[in-house]
């Protein structure tokens, strides 16, 4: 069996913001749980020279439905900046990107294979082809943030585990 652009990139791209998604209400529960105020977990930082949660859980959502429009328009930018939203604005922003994945023709995605794609920030142009740039560039860049989310969530103390980050597997029926 082959596998198609869309089976490499848009299904994990599902598995993991779904992850991410329950991690999110996971860590929610916390809070109430222990009366812990989720914007503290918003602004929180793993150190003091890296990027808040907000900004980890927004980056989710750029490195997987917004590179796929990325990619479909053939350019990609880092944003310029950090949407000032609460615990329940990320929420929904994860879910409306779950939804958005979940959406795609997996025709369209597979449409895109060789074609160029273009990383620009500031003067520095990156070349690649779409499935260079979603492979190697867009897929790690999810992972990376979405495992600096739950390591803060983990920082302070939501009850996740390996399980939790996995997310829903493609096991064999």
């Amino acid at each position: 069996m082959a596998i198609t652009l869309h089976d490499a990139v848009v299904r994990p791209f599902i598995q993991t913001v779904g992850a991410v998604g329950v991690i999110l209400d996971r860590g929610l529960s916390h809070c109430i749980d222990n009366n812990i105020d989720p914007q503290e977990i918003v602004k929180t930082r793993l150190h003091p020279e890296m990027l808040p949660f907000r900004f980890q859980v927004l980056s989710v959502v750029h490195h997987s439905i917004d590179a796929i429009h990325e990619t479909k328009a053939g350019v990609s930018t880092p944003p310029t900046s950090i949407e000032p939203l609460d615990y329940a604005g990320l929420q929904k922003k994860v879910a409306d990107a779950l939804a958005a994945l979940k959406a795609l023709d997996p025709a369209e995605v597979n449409a895109l294979e060789g074609r160029d794609m273009l990383f620009q920030m500031g003067e520095m142009k990156i070349p690649f082809t779409a499935e260079g740039f979603l492979l190697s560039f867009s897929l790690p860049n999810l992972h990376f943030h979405a495992t600096t989310a739950y390591d803060i969530l983990r920082q302070k103390g939501a009850p996740l585990g390996k399980r939790d980050y996995l997310g829903h597997m493609r096991v064999k029926a």
